[in-house]
């Protein structure tokens, strides 16, 4: 059992949660929105690095298969929060994003206790991940006073809009995939 969970990516992994009060601190305590999107960034651009090192290093695991996207959801939901709390990123955005995530952690939470089989993320909901794990922090900086927040903007809104309408165009072909895995998941364990 212990062996799926020590590895080298659920450690990335576990960092990356770790980290996230760090974030929160320099958003809401020291006012420094650059730190926090800069940190925010980081985040979100080491997603890719617990996946790469699993494959390259042959340490996929059922634990780490879980534990990713659960975290990636965690950073996607408090991010959200709190860069509409804080103001920096339009509340439009974030609502849109907040939505979608509490819909499919909810229908992949009910999915996997009647008995799924779990399933692979797809190609495109890698993509939403990175275009948005990058627009968030992006559109945060913007918000900022950085020299950079003018660029910051407009590559922010380019992740942001195609990101959004690719996480909702997932969530919508999950549905059947989650139907189908329902039922070869309960049919192994004998459920009707």
């Amino acid at each position: 059992m212990w062996s799926g969970m020590l590895s080298i990516p659920n450690f990335i992994t576990l960092a990356r949660l770790c980290v996230l009060p760090l974030f929160l601190y320099l958003l809401f305590a020291k006012e420094e929105r650059a730190g926090a999107a800069l940190l925010l960034g980081v985040l979100g651009m080491t997603d890719w690095v617990d996946g790469w090192f699993a494959r390259k290093f042959n340490q996929v695991s059922t634990f780490g298969s879980v534990f990713d996207p659960t975290v990636d959801r965690v950073l996607f939901v408090v991010s959200a929060v709190s860069v509409l709390i804080d103001g920096a990123v339009p509340m439009w955005l974030c609502i849109a994003i907040l939505v979608r995530e509490i819909l499919v952690g909810a229908m992949m939470l009910v999915a996997t206790m009647m008995g799924m089989e779990r399933f692979p993320v797809s190609n495109n909901g890698k993509w939403y991940t990175f275009l948005l794990m990058m627009a968030v922090p992006l559109l945060l900086l913007a918000g900022s006073t950085h020299v950079t927040a003018d660029v910051a903007r407009v590559v922010g809104w380019l992740c942001a809009i195609p990101g959004l309408a690719l996480s909702y165009y997932t969530a919508v072909t999950y549905v059947p995939i989650v139907r189908l895995n329902l039922r070869k998941g309960r049919a192994a364990k004998g459920l009707r």
